[in-house]
């Protein structure tokens, strides 16, 4: 690693950072010194996650260079389409970072003006689809918008949308719905709708399919047929293998698809998606705004749904809202773009009411509130086995912490009960699947992959207290699939449990029909245990119990959106793991900010 002080805060750059900026200068020397430094600090920041370099937050020196780099490309002239690096404004971009964005800009604005036949009786369609809902919400959000009523009409009548909400505002229910409303159109009774459902990840892909498949059971039989319950990873849908730079773009035969967690997208897979899905077909992206963004660079649905508080409904959108739902937006109204008008924000939580636990802290952190999250730090009780309170802390003294032991173990007490009585038996596929269920009722988070509190030291120290082995194969492994396989139909994500099986030591995954995909041990190349996973990792997933785990000093990743996101991996408990309230409430006031140039929205 080498160190530039740079005006004056010390940026880090890694090698492939000053590798890049010498590979320009070789190619193309130059004799301005700013250069070299630009062009590193570009690939600096795309390694960040960011789509490109702020140059407002440099010195006036390198802001003033920047202008006369001799690898660039103006992104308002267009000259030298093959330059690596494009300059617009005052953002200063890798190429494949600005292509993309202007791939997704292009996309969406061409969406936005599509033809969209809008289905015949809406207004009475949609009466019916939430006739069964609107009291209920109503009353309990004092006559709040129905927003997820107001989510189909907006779908129904454009090829793209974009749908945000916090965990339990009814995403997937609203998509159902909205599933159900297009293929009951009668102009579709001979030809139902295509519809591909997809997310970023097979664990994400798999919760989709089941949280369809519920909402489902809702809905009038000759409905059911026409709606498909099995998703697939983007990965799959996009025919992406090793490099995408180099696969083909598909195009896809669809007439709708739906993708969740899609904050989980970063810009290339983003520019693929909308490449991929024909102008004809409609778009329709889930997601929570509030969450981590991409591990790649880009915060795409961040960036795209930055104004979705307030709305900004122009007067045409608020008349047809009206007469197709009879709900009224006049608070919301305002003069947004056009892609404002086609994004929706789902505001009322059915899993988190007003006076829960996890909700008051999963709003004090989104929001940066700290002196309620010291507050709220300061009320909740210590864990104990029989603590009645939804949230509750535990401070450990050190590593060792027996307390620690004590709450997995507790946390397992039914998956390793399953265990034990059937240990020395084979697993049957419905013992398997049950098995896994319990497993996953229960699951430790963690902020950082190294150091005490990490994953790879908590992994064993669990694995030990738990009464398992450090390491290798045994019967109870729980793993977590860290790399695409498509020969064994696995997929980064996926979680499985080493079982005894009638061939031996087995690893069992779902299938997602409801069934398990057993797997010899030996053939995972790509797998980790998995008694704690990082917050990134169980994007897409939901637990009874969450043991989130802060480690014991500050560190870049720890964001609020990091503790927003593991606080609402959680249905009904939370344990928060800090040995210093400080890095706490450090994390609170710490909020992501990554570069771009999607947060201007989508005009056309």
């Amino acid at each position: 690693m080498s160190t530039l002080q740079i005006d004056p805060s010390p940026f880090t750059l890694t090698r492939l950072d000053t590798a890049f900026a010498r590979y320009l200068q070789d190619t193309q020397p130059s004799s301005n010194p700013h250069h070299s430094v630009l062009a590193a600090l570009a690939s600096q920041q795309f390694g960040l996650g960011h789509a490109c370099l702020d140059l407002s937050m440099l010195g006036a020196d390198l802001r003033q260079s920047a202008a006369s780099l001799p690898w660039l490309q103006s992104g308002a002239d267009g000259e030298c389409p093959n330059s690596p690096l494009v300059l617009d404004g005052q953002s200063l971009y890798l190429r494949r970072n600005w292509n993309a964005e202007q791939s997704i800009r292009t996309a969406i604005s061409a969406r936005l003006v599509q033809p969209c036949p809008v289905p015949q009786n809406l207004a009475a369609s949609l009466a019916l689809l939430f006739s069964h809902t609107s009291s209920t919400v109503n009353a309990s959000t004092s006559a709040a918008p129905d927003w997820q009523k107001v989510a189909c009409a907006l779908a129904a009548r454009q090829r793209f949308t974009l749908i945000t909400g916090g965990p339990g505002t009814g995403k997937t229910t609203t998509v159902v719905r909205l599933l159900a409303l297009l293929q009951s159109d009668p102009a579709r009774q001979h030809a139902p709708l295509r519809i591909a459902l997809a997310a970023p990840t097979g664990k994400a892909a798999a919760r989709l399919g089941e949280s369809i498949a519920s909402a489902l059971q809702k809905l009038p039989a000759s409905i059911q047929q026409h709606i498909p319950i099995k998703a697939v990873t983007l990965h799959k849908l996009l025919q992406v293998r090793a490099n995408r730079a180099e696969d083909a773009v598909p195009e896809l035969a669809v007439d709708l698809v739906v993708v969740d967690e899609a904050s989980m997208i970063d810009l290339e897979m983003m520019a693929r998606l909308l490449a991929a899905v024909p102008l004809t077909a409609s778009l329709i992206l889930l997601g929570d705004k509030d969450q981590l963004a991409s591990v790649e660079a880009g915060a795409v649905m961040g960036q795209l749904c930055a104004d979705a508080d307030r709305a900004h409904y122009n007067p045409d959108t608020l008349a047809w809202v009206m007469q197709s739902t009879g709900e009224d937006l006049n608070a919301w109204a305002g003069q947004g773009t056009a892609l404002a008008q086609q994004t929706i924000m789902l505001r009322h939580s059915h899993r988190f009411a007003q006076d829960s636990s996890i909700g008051r802290w999963a709003k004090a952190v989104n929001s940066g509130d700290v002196a309620t999250v010291e507050k709220l730090w300061s009320q909740a009780p210590n864990w104990q086995k029989d603590a009645p309170s939804p949230v509750t802390r535990l401070q450990p003294t050190h590593a060792q912490d027996p307390r620690l032991a004590a709450l997995v173990q507790h946390g397992w007490h039914a998956w390793l009960q399953q265990l034990q009585q059937l240990t020395s038996s084979e697993f049957t596929d419905a013992q398997a699947l049950a098995a896994l269920q319990a497993f996953a009722k229960f699951q430790v988070l963690c902020a950082v992959r190294e150091g005490p509190w990490g994953v790879e030291a908590l992994n064993q120290r669990i694995a030990a207290s738990l009464g398992f082995a450090p390491q290798g194969w045994y019967a109870g492994r729980p793993v977590m699939v860290t790399r695409n396989d498509y020969n064994l139909k696995l997929m980064n994500g996926d979680v499985g449990v080493c079982l005894p099986h009638a061939n031996g030591l087995r690893v069992a995954f779902p299938n997602g029909l409801g069934g398990i995909h057993w797997v010899l041990p030996s053939r995972l190349d790509a797998v980790e245990s998995v008694f704690a996973m990082t917050v990134h990792k169980s994007q897409g997933s939901e637990f009874d119990h969450v043991c989130l785990v802060l480690p014991d000093r500050a560190v870049a990743v720890l964001t609020r959106e990091l503790l927003y996101t593991g606080m609402t991996r959680s249905k009904e408990r939370l344990t928060l793991v800090a040995g210093d309230a400080g890095v706490l409430m450090g994390a609170v006031r710490q909020k992501v900010l990554r570069t771009g140039g999607l947060h201007n929205g989508v005009s056309c």
